[in-house]
Formats: C-alpha cells, structure tokens, sequence
C-alpha cells in the first residue's frame, strides 16, 4: 500500500546551511519513526514558505546514504496571510504495510502547531 508521510519543521534564518540542517533533521526523522527504506519511497515532495530562498531544501536529501535515485522536487508554500513563517513541509509517499493509523507524522520546533494532534510529545520512542 502506499501510503504518505508527513513532516514539517522551522527555520530561525533564512541561510542554506541552516536550511539544509533542519530538512535532514527532519527528514531522518521521518525515516525512523517509520522504518523508511529508500527502495521503499516512490517521491517526496518538499514546499517551503516564500520567505526561505537561500536554498532548495530538497538538497538534504542527497546528503542521505542510499536515497540517490529517490525522485523529489521542491516547491513553494502558498502565501497564506498569517500562516507559519519560514516553515519547511515534506510530504513523502512510501510503499509499506503499515495501517494508516500506524504512519507517525513527524512536526519539529514551531511546526507543532501545525498539528499538535499528531505530533510527538518526547514520550514516544522513535
């Protein structure tokens, strides 16, 4: 079954290392709390807000062992007035026989309060 992984995280600065930093830390992440292989993923997708230009977030990919043939593409985030600022999301589609229960969405720094509801108090193992 295919099945989509959520994740979003937050910048301070609007500076490619930092970028880059966060993406990776939230992509891998993602990656643990649902045992994602690389042969497993059929894309993923990135949009950041358009107060991040300094890099492709999509970039932190590549720095990940063995996902060099994963497809992805970054984009950007619609401009909703008042929305979460410089802000990183990545939707990530997998093949697993996971329940859709069972995907852990994976929400870091100010992103929590995308969706609390799904995010991880601390408590949870990874």
């Amino acid at each position: 079954m295919i099945r989509g992984i959520r994740g979003a995280t937050t910048v301070e600065r609007n500076e490619e290392l930092e970028i880059t930093k966060a993406t990776e830390e939230l992509l891998r992440e993602m990656i643990k709390a649902n045992d994602v292989k690389a042969s497993d993923v059929a894309f993923v997708l990135i949009s950041a807000t358009d107060d991040l230009t300094a890099a492709f977030p999509a970039k932190a990919l590549r720095n990940l062992e063995g996902w060099t043939y994963v497809p992805v593409m970054c984009m950007q985030e619609i401009p909703v007035p008042h929305s979460l600022p410089r802000c990183i999301r990545i939707m990530m589609t997998v093949n697993t026989t996971k329940r859709q229960e069972e995907v852990r969405h994976i929400y870091l720094r100010e992103a929590i309060q995308l969706r609390p509801d799904l995010s991880l108090t601390g408590n949870e193992e990874l």
